[in-house]
């Protein structure tokens, strides 16, 4: 029997593309890529084009939204300001928050959506271990749901869905493992483009979470340090 439709946004990081292996499993995927002027973009998108060949992805859509570089307000898209060294035990919301960026990459995914029936949009956010990023919390995805069913034609509204947000970043590369997906091919580092720097907050994030299961993280490094407590 044919699959529906799903958009899945997949920005070639870890998550994103457990997400997408997840998806699989009961959609036909159209895979989503948004460039919003971040410093790593031309790795992510080698990243995103890799992931979508691996899985033979036919429908693929790259888009900009690149005034998020103007609007600045970010260490990811303003390069006047440094990105923090990794702080695990950092409460509040951290530099490297993009102001409002999911929802403008879910307006983008929501629309395509309609217009290619989906009625899901599939998106690799995390709770758990986001940085504190207000827009990578479950409510905010239960009330961009609102939004949508508001907002879209009648009978016509994807749902949102999130596979991953209540994992951590352990049982994230655990369910990875499971479903084969290609982490090989997968970039999470904040600054760099050819070698992961190690020291950011994802970079510290998915190291941490590899170490803790006794695993070599398939991406190369310039550093890479040990990161303790080890999630549980």
């Amino acid at each position: 029997m044919p699959r529906d439709p799903a958009v899945v946004l997949v920005s070639g990081g870890m998550d994103s593309c457990v997400a997408a292996a997840i998806a699989r499993q009961t959609y036909d995927c159209a895979f989503l890529h948004i460039d919003y002027g971040q410093r790593t973009e031309s790795r992510e998108l080698r990243a995103f084009r890799a992931i979508a060949d691996h899985y033979s992805i036919a429908r693929r859509l790259e888009v900009s939204l690149r005034h998020l570089r103007a609007v600045r307000g970010s260490s990811l898209t303003d390069p006047s300001m440094p990105v923090p060294r990794a702080d695990l035990q950092r409460s509040g919301i951290p530099d490297s928050y993009v102001p409002f960026r999911n929802g403008g990459m879910l307006s983008v995914a929501v629309s395509w959506a309609e217009v290619i029936g989906a009625r899901a949009v599939v998106i690799g956010a995390v709770e758990e271990d986001s940085s504190g990023y207000p827009d990578c919390r479950a409510a905010f995805f239960e009330a961009f749901n609102v939004a949508i069913e508001r907002g879209t034609r009648p009978g016509r509204a994807p749902v949102i869905q999130t596979p991953v947000i209540s994992l951590s970043k352990r049982q994230i590369i655990q369910r990875g493992m499971e479903l084969g997906a290609p982490f090989h091919l997968t970039w999470s580092c904040y600054q760099d483009e050819d070698l992961a720097c190690g020291i950011c907050d994802s970079c510290a994030l998915r190291l941490r979470a590899f170490q803790s299961l006794g695993l070599d993280d398939p991406i190369p490094y310039r550093e890479r340090p040990r990161y303790h407590p080890a999630e549980p």
